[in-house]
């Protein structure tokens, strides 16, 4: 199991959550923040006072999956995030030690997701084409 930090620009956080929709990952979290990274740094003017803008804008995902969606989950931030500019973020993965659902009680994997990825991503391609009726938990 792993815990998945994305660092990413706001503009691009439809585009990455649908990518992660569509490979089965439904289960995140989406924090804004702010930070400096290697973007040149930005002036402004405010009522004729010149200001250096030190941090700009970011949103932080934490997205926690097991083993079977780690690479998956990295490639649909990769494709959806990327730019090619300055700025366009990072990606922490930690492993994680415990995971317990606060509902059921399940741990681990089977409190992140009862299915494998094949599974997730097979359902998931089908809700997209109207296929599927029922939506399973993930």
């Amino acid at each position: 199991m792993k815990l998945i930090t994305a660092i990413i620009r706001p503009e691009r956080l439809a585009e990455v959550k649908n990518a992660l929709f569509r490979i089965g990952v439904t289960g995140l979290s989406a924090h804004g923040i702010r930070g400096h990274g290697g973007e040149p740094e930005i002036i402004e003017y405010v009522r004729g006072q010149r200001i250096v803008v030190d941090f700009t804008e970011k949103v932080a995902l934490r997205i926690a999956v097991s083993e079977p969606f780690v690479e998956p989950t990295i490639t649909a931030i990769l494709t959806a995030a990327r730019t090619g500019n300055v700025g366009d973020g990072k990606i922490f993965v930690q492993p994680l030690e415990r995971v317990i659902r606060i509902r059921t009680g399940e741990e681990n994997e089977a409190a992140l997701t009862p299915l494998t990825a094949d599974e997730v991503q097979a359902r998931a391609l089908q809700e997209t084409s109207g296929k599927a009726t029922d939506h399973p938990e993930r």
